[in-house]
């Protein structure tokens, strides 16, 4: 029986095969696919971090850091003006007679408009220390006998020192602090003496045990005698002599760990809010 042949002819293969419309749209469909999936692959722009100081924190703009200097300024001035009424006066003084004595030399020298301008900033200087000076007396007057008063001294010292706040107190609230520096371990002592000195036996004993052959200090705060007065309390222990390396202060700081840290709660700070307590403390860090 003859097989009978097909009536419909397969479409030829290649270009001419295919529709001449259906062709565009594949290719135009193939190159959007392709533009979309390597659009969709590349990675999206990550946005820039913030670039990072010594202390981990993101850095501040200079303008921004100037406006907080010149409100943190404005606010120990206002501070200090409440307990220090003579403030204005003295600054205004010790700019008159700086200013006059830097003028005059310009005078002498017949170059008086030359030594103007270092005349105005030798003033200014002259103002800002005796503000200084007096911001720091009036903080530590504030401070002076107040339950924690010794802790906020050392917290606001310059330099690399670990304070360890109320290692040791009673109920009356003294205590003894524990700082670890370059001369060693201090122990700093406030209080009645004779209810601090237990203390300051007890934890030099227990010290020993741990830092070998590190010197270690005791320090009492007060105006007897043999004590420290809070307001020599900074540089009474910044001229302590270096006896540790950085290298063997931080070796030592990971073996006093195992101490611990507070035993007992320490005032959060003398002066009453915050703001005050701060600006106080920035004052005296500056001296």
């Amino acid at each position: 029986m003859a097989r009978s042949k097909p009536t419909d002819s397969p479409a030829p293969a290649g270009k001419a095969g295919r529709a001449p419309g259906s062709g565009g749209r594949s290719r135009g469909a193939t190159a959007a696919g392709a533009t979309a999936s390597g659009a969709a692959g590349k990675p999206a722009k990550r946005a820039k971090a913030p670039k990072l100081g010594k202390d981990g924190q993101p850095k501040v703009g200079r303008i921004a850091k100037l406006r907080k200097n010149v409100g943190m300024m404005k606010q120990a001035y206002s501070l200090t003006y409440k307990n220090d009424r003579k403030l204005p006066w003295l600054m205004l003084i010790a700019f008159v007679v700086v200013f006059g004595v830097v003028e005059l030399i310009g005078i002498l020298l017949s170059a008086p408009l030359f030594t103007l301008f270092f005349a105005l900033v030798a003033g200014l200087l002259a103002a800002l220390i005796v503000f200084g000076r007096r911001a720091q007396g009036s903080a530590y007057r504030q401070v002076e006998g107040q339950p924690g008063a010794a802790a906020w001294v050392l917290e606001g010292m310059r330099g690399d020192w670990r304070v360890s706040s109320g290692v040791a107190g009673t109920t009356q609230l003294d205590a003894v602090h524990r700082v670890l520096g370059r001369p060693g371990v201090i122990l700093v002592a406030e209080g009645v003496p004779s209810r601090v000195r237990p203390l300051l036996a007890q934890e030099k004993k227990k010290l020993a045990r741990i830092v070998g052959d590190t010197p270690i200090y005791d320090i009492t705060v007060g105006d007897d005698e043999g004590q420290v007065p809070l307001k020599k309390l900074n540089t009474h222990v910044a001229k302590l002599p270096r006896n540790l390396s950085p290298a063997e202060v931080n070796a030592l700081a990971r073996r006093m760990s195992a101490l611990g840290g507070p035993k007992m709660p320490v005032p959060g700070g003398p002066l009453p809010g915050g703001k005050q307590m701060s600006v106080s403390q920035r004052q005296v860090r500056r001296r």
